[in-house]
């Protein structure tokens, strides 16, 4: 509770102005320009932030300090999405979109049209049973049942 005391004093106007700006970044979340990332997104711009976050811990409002470790984390996080560095940016520049992948699939399935086709197309139609032709010539005979009752049989 001391902490947000202290912030609030008169000598303190610039750790509560900080503080503002922080929590601004942080809730609107604003998109780390390229030429930021670039200068944060490797060894020694990742241990400056570390090294600045640190310094707010010793000489700083603990709030303060706190809330400038949450900026840093989320501005090495952005940078590295931003950069394409991370594992993600860069697995997603290699692996194929559902979109490109049916693509692909409908430029492997296009076939000529085939001699097989051809035939079967000029076959003659199939007959269908129901159809409207004379009755069969024939009349199919029963088997021995061995003594098995027949199927349509009623009880």
């Amino acid at each position: 509770m001391d902490s947000f005391k202290e912030l609030f004093k008169k000598e303190h106007t610039g750790e509560l102005i900080l503080v503002v700006l922080i929590i601004l970044y942080l809730i609107l979340g604003f998109k780390t320009p390229d030429f930021i990332a670039n200068m944060i997104d490797n060894i020694i711009g990742k241990i400056v932030i570390i090294l600045i976050v640190i310094c707010l811990f010793v000489h700083s409002n603990p709030i303060l300090a706190v809330l400038a470790a949450l900026v840093g984390f989320d501005l090495i996080r952005k940078a590295s999405i931003a950069t394409g560095n991370n594992g993600l940016g860069s697995l997603q520049a290699y692996a194929p979109s559902e979109k490109k992948k049916m693509s692909q699939f409908t430029a492997f399935n296009q076939f000529p049209y085939t001699l097989e086709q051809e035939v079967v197309a000029k076959m003659a139609p199939i007959v269908r049973s129901g159809s409207s032709l004379t009755p069969p010539s024939y009349k199919p005979l029963l088997e021995n049942l061995y003594d098995a009752s027949p199927i349509n049989k009623s009880n």
